[in-house]
């Protein structure tokens, strides 16, 4: 059995990996495109919407064969497609004043955000060990901001700006993780897909929103693919198939490939500092996680308990 479930996980662990490879070669884009920073994230929706739509399409084709269809007219679409706007608006400048692989490891900070979310809204206590670990992550950022603070507000104000990005982004996982216990994923990537991009346009307007050349098409193509598309796609499908723990690869995937794609194409080096920063916001994340996870676990524990005793009575 054991060796069953392995071989059952395993393409899906490849998915994961393959997924968070590409998503973290969305900073590499940002940075070439020919197009203004808020342009380009919304001809990354507009450009994935065709193939978005097909997926939706089959998907919900699928699903009337199995009983009635849930309708599409839940407010949560909107506010989906919101938060992911707000994070790629942001991300998309912080990606022009700071590091790539900065923005994007401060980007990735919302899984700590959620965590604050839930307690605020639900009152779910976090456990003090993830308390703990946000401080351990806190820590780590000051590294990473450290060297920069001789350097002008440029670099501080997009480290702020990949902070907001995560702030956006805990708000879109909140709402999608609701969504998702109804609709199935490609209507939800469809929709918020749809949502942001008519949002951005405006401010898309306001930039260079067609780029001059062919190579710049052939960029924006390559983000909305790359990044919209096969990333989010693959992900999707892989945690679909995987137990939550294997969420932290693809944290550490896209981090780690963010940082070698912009050494490799952009010449960006890392001070030991930095990478020493961000080493320690990575493992906070992940004790966060875990620390949360085990809570979760525990919670589910007692109320089975308390059930069984209930019915024991």
């Amino acid at each position: 059995m054991t060796r069953r479930t392995s071989g059952a996980e395993l393409p899906a662990l490849i998915a994961l990996t393959c997924g968070a490879l590409a998503i973290g070669s969305s900073g590499i884009f940002v940075r070439l495109s020919e197009t203004g920073p808020t342009a380009t994230a919304f001809w990354r929706g507009a450009l994935a919407v065709p193939v978005l739509a097909v997926w939706a399409w089959l998907e919900r084709r699928s699903q009337a064969r199995r009983g009635p269809l849930p309708s599409l007219r839940d407010p949560r679409f909107f506010w989906a497609g919101f938060f992911f706007g707000g994070d790629l608006a942001l991300w998309h400048w912080s990606l022009l004043l700071t590091s790539v692989a900065a923005s994007t490891l401060e980007a990735n900070c919302a899984p700590l955000l959620v965590t604050l979310l839930a307690w605020a809204l639900w009152r779910e206590r976090p456990a003090p060990a993830f308390l703990l670990a946000m401080a351990l992550a806190f820590g780590g950022m000051v590294l990473i901001v450290l060297p920069k603070l001789g350097a002008g507000h440029h670099a501080l104000l997009g480290d702020a700006l990949g902070l907001g990005t995560a702030c956006f982004y805990a708000g879109y996982l909140v709402v999608v993780a609701r969504l998702r216990t109804v609709h199935g994923t490609g209507i939800v990537m469809l929709t918020s897909t749809v949502v942001f991009s008519v949002l951005l346009l405006p401010l898309a307007l306001m930039q260079t929103l067609l780029p001059v050349s062919a190579h710049g098409w052939w960029l924006l193509l390559g983000c909305a693919g790359t990044a919209q598309v096969i990333g989010q796609g693959l992900i999707a499908y892989a945690l679909a198939h995987l137990p939550a723990t294997f969420g932290a690869v693809a944290l550490l995937a896209q981090v780690m490939a963010a940082a070698g794609y912009a050494w490799w194409l952009l010449g960006e080096r890392l001070s030991p500092l930095q990478v020493m920063g961000g080493a320690v916001v990575l493992a906070g994340i992940l004790f966060a996680r875990n620390a949360q996870r085990g809570t979760s676990q525990e919670r589910a524990s007692s109320q089975s308990r308390a059930s069984a005793h209930s019915e024991s009575r």
